[in-house]
């Protein structure tokens, strides 16, 4: 089997990646733990699963962080598409793509075919409830040979290679679809990493897959564990349990050494979601009352101890074209009077939601409270694990959420969040937002080939996002990763995708 080095998000690494260089499996040894010193990686990620690492849930993010799964291409450390399971690929027309793909294993030991692919992306299409990503799209994939399969798009998708880099659509093998829908990636990856025992939503047991194509990873495996308390986390790593922990608490940040502290410029932004669907903010005039009550910049030392920025959008520095290109807000509901706020809301409770994982947003939560108070709303938190919430929050039980959303995550394209979000037919679409000039721009977002005039078509989505107060920005997040200083190879992704990769080891 060919192997080449995989190159990818190289220049984001913590430290550089050395292509062709691999080790044994005793590695070298790492601080304290059975684990560390046979050189295996010990991983705290913050988000239990949901769905048994499904690809079609929120889970799929770990199976690319931990190099278990890869999809026909990857993002490189531009948000470019770049060559993975498909070496190359040409684009027929408007709607048709041909893509070859390079010689692979599945980690059952069946060989990655043209068959194999169309099986998975298949899968992918008729899930009863299908990845965001194909939100906006569908796809028809046939095998033209062992080798090469074309894709067809329902309509134009200019940005058909960035999509297919997302996690959700990770190819695996035949053996991971079972006939009840339920899918698998447990050995049916093609990663440097093989998921070999899933112990509910706590742990998970990872070896080396020695036949991956891009080379043999210097880590003999990684042991993760769930740990979703961010104190928990940060604690774990400082007493030597764990070599990598991510999404450090900005209050637990300073508490570790320099070396260890990592920030990283992130694509994430906080905001307030509010359910335009149902209860109080079916009211617009609520909605912009609400917005105005708010003010997300006295969260960013207060709560975030100085890790974010005030939010100007949706997207924020991380997104580096989205400033320049950003369209002003017009025609929003006018805001009610204080004391219309309280004649409309008395006797009700506005029921504000967050989630423990990220240890910022239940203080960020009762910040806004304080805010929402004095405007004349009556709020009561409900603040839980968000595994035990996310179907309450799709159904629309809630009146407002302080979210936390990686805005580049699904294809490295912003078309994609914007329609899981915001369209009317979204399949993440916690706000319920049905808005046909929304729904318009979004779609000509989506349409546009251009890389320029689809950014600026983007931000014209944005603002008639924001013209709906569906959603009220707060702050655009850095992300703190937790590195031991033993570590080196760990990659540093705005976008929150890639962890661990062939290079990644204990020195």
């Amino acid at each position: 089997m060919r192997t080449t080095s995989r190159g990818i998000i190289a220049a984001l690494a913590v430290s550089p990646l050395l292509a062709g260089c691999f080790v044994s499996d005793e590695g070298s040894s790492g601080a304290g733990g059975e684990a560390g010193s046979a050189g295996r990686l010990r991983v705290a990620l913050a988000v239990p699963p949901v769905q048994a690492l499904s690809p079609y849930s929120n889970d799929a993010t770990v199976l690319s962080k931990l190099s278990v799964a890869e999809g026909l291409t990857a993002l490189d450390a531009d948000g470019v598409a770049a060559p993975a399971l498909a070496k190359s690929w040409t684009q027929k027309d408007a709607k048709t793509w041909v893509f070859e793909l390079r010689e692979a294993a599945f980690q059952d030991g069946t060989d990655v075919t043209a068959a194999s692919v169309v099986n998975a992306l298949d899968h992918a299409n008729e899930a009863e409830t299908k990845p965001r990503v194909l939100s906006d799209v569908t796809l028809t994939a046939k095998a033209d040979d062992a080798d090469t399969v074309t894709i067809t798009t329902g309509t134009t998708d200019p940005v058909l290679p960035l999509r297919l880099a997302s996690p959700a659509l990770g190819i695996l093998s035949a053996k991971a679809y079972a006939k009840d829908g339920t899918v698998s990636p447990v050995g049916t990856g093609t990663g440097a990493f093989e998921i070999t025992e899933l112990t509910g939503k706590t742990r998970a047991t990872l070896d080396r897959f020695d036949d991956h194509w891009g080379g043999r990873a210097k880590a003999p495996g990684i042991d993760v564990s769930w740990i979703a308390d961010g104190t928990a986390r940060a604690n774990a790593l400082r007493s030597g349990d764990v070599d990598i922990a991510e999404w450090i608490p900005t209050a637990q940040a300073t508490l570790l050494d320099e070396n260890v502290r990592h920030e990283v410029p992130s694509v994430r932004t906080d905001s307030l979601v509010l359910n335009t669907a149902s209860g109080l903010f079916a009211d617009a005039a609520l909605r912009a009352t609400a917005r105005e009550a708010v003010d997300g910049g006295v969260l960013v030392d207060s709560v975030f101890g100085g890790y974010a920025d005030p939010a100007q959008g949706l997207f924020g520095p991380a997104v580096t074209w989205a400033a320049d290109q950003r369209v002003e807000v017009t025609g929003r509901a006018k805001a009610a009077a204080a004391g219309e706020v309280k004649e409309e809301t008395k006797g009700r409770t506005l029921r504000l939601a967050t989630y423990t994982n990220r240890a910022e947003l239940p203080e960020a939560a009762t910040v806004l409270q304080q805010q929402l108070e004095k405007a004349g709303f009556t709020v009561k938190q409900d603040v839980r694990e968000y595994t035990q919430m996310e179907a309450d929050l799709l159904a629309g039980k809630y009146d407002a959420l302080v979210f936390s959303r990686v805005t580049l995550l699904d294809t490295g394209d912003a078309v994609a969040y914007l329609a899981s979000d915001y369209t009317g037919d979204g399949v993440y679409n916690i706000a319920g937002l049905k808005d046909t000039k929304v729904d318009q721009a979004i779609r000509a977002a989506a349409e546009e080939g251009d890389t320029a005039l689809r950014q600026q078509k983007v931000m014209r989505a944005e603002a008639e996002i924001l013209r709906t107060d569906a959603v009220v920005p707060l702050v655009h997040e850095q992300a703190v990763q937790g590195i031991a200083a033993d570590v080196e190879g760990v990659l540093l992704d705005p976008r929150e995708r890639s962890l661990i990769n062939v290079d990644t080891r204990l020195k």
